[in-house]
């Protein structure tokens, strides 16, 4: 696929088409809904002349959906995207897609096919299966044309009333449920005669202001796996455990004799029979608190052809096992595979250690990252599937360690921004099925807004800006910035927390920066809390905290783009609020008036402390985790800041114990019971059972650590102009928890920056590498620093500590 350079252009080559709608009488029930055909045929007089008007010329088309479409020219697939034209918010924004086709191209009569599904547009979505959230209707809208080197492009078919429709061999197709598909049905002989497409009439189609180059990295089949157990622990029922929690489907071959129905349940965990388990996955419904059907199951039933196999493209699943029902023979080695289907990214981050398990915790991270970047980043890739603020706000910094996702990331924050309330407000999850206005639903109104969620509408892209520079995408982030701080700011100083004003009738001037009312998700799944979403809770502790860090994250970004006046506007709200946190929350012996892990972290990564109070905070911070048997007790927004915060809080060793922990709730813990991606639950498997999501990348932040800590490559800590994107870095591994070396680069724009160590004989050895045009400052185990550290390979050597 090549991608078109301006929105211009895909006006001028868009201009002839309609939208177009399968002939749909009867709509089929939310979640059993079938995939149409929709086909046009045009005349193609053979090769492009070498001279003339259309010198050079090649055929393109043009291309997008209201749902998830795979494009077909003469019967042959066009491109290898998978779930086209990807998530967005379809609203203000719908992706195109161009290919050339001049290769498939044929002399006389040539047929363009489109196989379209309802995909997130109208399919079943999220948490509670809500069918319908972007319209009612499918539709399609293509151009075939040919571009000459020069001068204007010649139309050859346009999508419009002459096209056709039929239903597909895909009898039923949702990304949630599953995908049904009768092979009997399939090719130019299949039964039913074609009907007219209809011209669509969802108002939205008029809006074609909303259509854009795509932007987003496309999905793809990224790997596939081979199966590493088959079981059989039923009559008719065989289990495969492709050893590994992905997202994507599987390829089946050996379909068995015509009108063999085969079924294929998908999940993360088996039961004590050895048969699939998907009760982890089940979500319910918040206004009847009715438990959902899992979903994730697939059917095929054969034609009875030498050489067909199955493979769902249109619908995706989270699992590591598949039970299948019906085959008509056994299932062998060789019959199955797993495909890995997510966005395409650049790998950019390397990370190895002497010590096996911190490879395996990468390796892990890795993996549950690459199961949530299907399109957008999403919070699982089963019962879910959003784009939930939340998960990508905690993540975003390590993600940008790991692979490119400078375009994927914008492509989601400019999402995050055309569904902002008016107010400022915004969504727990985006792409937004409701848009930018409530929903209806109590629940998913009630959470717009909660602090740490809607916090990464300023969070996410600094966090894009330090790691990849790109001024314009920050300067366009910034009116969505600002209306979340002023949103924040608002409601700090509009009300108080009943409880407060209770305990204390009188005011206080610093409580009109305390942001204590409004519903909060607050810390979240901190081990033994269970999870209870509450209006009525204080946790001003929180959100005060968050509008602390986005203020003066916001003062930074409006110095970096030359607003200086702005940048003083919301340093000096940062320090009120900073100020009114201390005295709410700080008390004069150094402790918090409410004593949780989280809240120290808070206090101490955000800058809230005063320097000169750190150390006591930090130490009782590390006085609590030992209290708790040396247990974190950290939950979804502080576990990825945890361990940096006690190492350079003096506390190194302690960091070091978290990190190598092996009992409930660690990382190695989820290891050891199995993991091979983060777990939603810090307990998600236990002898008693399985619960939550086993593929939740948000506590795999840990990761960074490894990058900036054990290793030792960390982008600069003063964000100065010019130390985005690497352009200074700190290389300052801290060595701990026996291990003898680790190593770890990160390709960024200016180069790639590499950092390894080790220690032999009672030396610390280090080798670091810096790009060209780069300035690093060195920062070794024993205290001594080299500053100015340019271009090059460089060699220190030190004495080891407590050698």
């Amino acid at each position: 696929m090549s991608t078109v350079s301006t929105a211009d252009a895909l006006t001028a080559a868009l201009a002839s088409a309609q939208w177009i709608s399968p002939y749909e009488p009867v709509p089929h029930p939310a979640g059993q809904r079938p995939a149409h055909e929709l086909a046009g045929r045009f005349h193609w007089d053979g090769a492009a002349p070498e001279t003339g008007a259309d010198a050079g010329a090649e055929a393109v088309v043009y291309a997008t959906a209201h749902g998830v479409y795979e494009l077909f020219v003469n019967g042959v697939r066009v491109g290898d995207e998978e779930l086209s034209p990807g998530f967005s918010s379809y609203r203000s924004r719908l992706q195109v897609q161009r290919w050339e086709i001049t290769a498939l191209l044929q002399p006389g009569e040539n047929s363009v096919t489109v196989l379209l599904s309802d995909g997130w547009f109208r399919g079943r979505h999220g948490f509670v299966r809500r069918a319908d959230g972007f319209g009612t209707d499918t539709a399609f809208l293509a151009a075939v044309l040919l571009e000459p080197s020069t001068g204007a492009a010649r139309p050859l078919l346009a999508t419009g009333a002459h096209w056709e429709s039929r239903p597909s061999h895909i009898t039923r197709a949702d990304l949630m449920d599953g995908q049904r598909i009768d092979l009997r049905l399939e090719g130019p002989d299949a039964p039913g005669r074609p009907q007219g497409a209809v011209l669509s009439t969802d108002p939205l189609c008029d809006d074609r202001t909303r259509l854009v180059p795509a932007e987003a990295p496309a999905v793809r089949r990224i790997q596939e796996l081979s199966p590493t157990q088959i079981s059989t622990p039923g009559e008719g029922i065989t289990v495969v455990d492709f050893g590994q929690n992905i997202n994507g489907w599987v390829r089946l071959h050996e379909l068995g004799p015509a009108g063999t129905r085969t079924v294929l349940r998908h999940g993360e965990a088996l039961d004590d029979a050895g048969l699939l388990l998907v009760e982890n996955i089940r979500a319910f419904d918040f206004a009847t608190r009715a438990v959902l059907p899992a979903g994730q199951v697939d059917e095929v039933i054969s034609a009875g052809r030498a050489g067909d196999m199955f493979e769902p493209r249109h619908t995706t699943h989270g699992f590591r096992y598949v039970q299948i029902e019906g085959a008509a023979g056994p299932i062998g080695m060789g019959d199955i595979l797993a495909i890995v289907v997510h966005s395409e990214l650049a790998r950019t981050g390397t990370f190895t250690a002497s010590d096996p398990l911190l490879n395996t915790l990468h390796d892990v991270v890795d993996w549950s990252f690459r199961g949530n970047a299907c399109a957008v980043p999403t919070d699982c890739p089963q019962r879910e599937r959003s784009g939930f603020t939340g998960d990508w706000q905690v993540f975003a910094d390590t993600a940008a360690l790991l692979y490119d996702v400078a375009a994927f990331s914008e492509s989601w924050s400019t999402d995050l921004a055309a569904d902002q309330w008016a107010d400022g407000r915004v969504p727990t999850v985006v792409p937004n099925p409701a848009g930018n206005r409530p929903s209806g639903s109590a629940f998913e109104d009630m959470a717009a807004g909660s602090a740490g969620w809607g916090d990464a509408a300023v969070l996410v892209p600094w966090s894009m800006w330090r790691a990849y520079g790109d001024r314009v995408a920050l300067a366009r982030a910034l009116p969505s910035m600002r209306v979340w701080v002023e949103y924040a700011a608002r409601s700090a100083a509009a009300g108080r927390h009943p409880d407060r004003a209770a305990e204390r009738p009188l005011e206080r001037p610093h409580e009109r920066y305390l942001w204590d009312t409004g519903f909060h998700f607050g810390e979240w799944l901190e081990p033994d809390t269970p999870p209870a979403p509450d209006p009525t809770v204080d946790h001003g502790i929180v959100a005060t905290a968050f509008l602390h860090r986005s203020a003066h994250t916001l003062a930074l970004a409006e110095a970096a783009v030359g607003r200086p006046a702005d940048a003083e506007h919301y340093s000096r709200l940062a320090e009120n609020v900073r100020a009114a946190w201390c005295a709410e929350y700080l008390a004069a012996d150094n402790t918090l008036s409410e004593e949780s892990q989280g809240h120290y972290v808070r206090a101490l990564a955000f800058g809230l402390v005063p320097e000169e109070r750190r150390q006591a905070v930090a130490d009782r911070l590390a006085a609590l985790i030992r209290e708790n048997g040396t247990r974190l007790g950290t939950g979804f927004l502080a576990t990825g800041l945890l361990l940096p915060t006690l190492a350079d809080a003096g506390h190194l060793d302690l960091a070091y114990e978290l990190l190598f922990a092996r009992d409930i709730p660690s990382w190695l813990g989820m290891i050891d019971h199995g993991a091979t991606t983060m777990w939603e639950w810090w307990d998600g498997v236990t002898p008693s059972g399985v619960r939550g999501s086993l593929n939740h990348y948000s506590k795999g932040a840990v990761a960074s650590f490894l990058y900036t800590h054990v290793a030792g490559i960390r982008l600069a800590e003063n964000p100065e102009p010019g130390a985005e994107a690497y352009g200074t870095v700190v290389i300052a591994p801290q060595p701990g928890g026996g291990l003898s070396s680790a190593a770890a680069s990160v390709h960024t724009r200016r180069g790639t920056i590499g950092a390894e160590w080790r220690i032999e004989g009672g030396t610390f050895r280090l080798t670091a590498t810096i790009p060209a045009g780069v300035t690093a400052e060195v920062r070794l185990p024993d205290g001594s620093r080299v500053s100015g550290v340019g271009g090059g390979t460089h060699s220190y050597t030190v004495a080891a500590a407590g050698r």
